[in-house]
């Protein structure tokens, strides 16, 4: 079966890289399937999983936020942040997810709704593939 080389990288360096049969994930005009040969394209991330298949198997990575990048021989994912599945730490998701709840529920001035919603989310989005493995 042909292949496409996907590589996922952050500020902090590589996260990814592999040939894999096919790449999905939520962009934000709507959830791309990337086969190889596919059209040029850059598009942007939304808080989600990167699906990538690869023998049979679907892998999962957590990206949040970023940009796809579409060659017709790679596809290169720039993420704020990234982590495959199974090196999610999962307490420390639970806490980040706790500690934003916190914050929205404080009906403070000093808190920043639209900044602890998106940590919400990125948390919710972190412990939701941490549990697909």
């Amino acid at each position: 079966m042909k292949t496409i080389k996907v590589s996922v990288v952050t500020p902090d360096g590589p996260v990814y890289e592999a040939d894999v049969e096919m790449v999905s994930t939520k962009a934000k005009s709507g959830e791309l399937g990337i086969l190889p040969g596919h059209i040029p394209l850059v598009a942007p991330l939304e808080i989600g999983a990167v699906r990538l298949k690869k023998d049979g198997k679907t892998e999962l990575i957590a990206v949040s936020g970023g940009f796809l990048e579409v060659r017709p021989d790679k596809v290169t994912v720039l993420a704020q942040a990234a982590e495959k599945a199974e090196d999610i730490d999962v307490a420390r998701a639970k806490a980040a997810k706790e500690r934003a709840e916190r914050r929205l529920q404080a009906k403070q001035d000093d808190v920043d709704f639209k900044r602890a919603e998106l940590a919400l989310r990125r948390a919710i989005n972190r412990l939701e593939i941490a549990g697909k493995q």
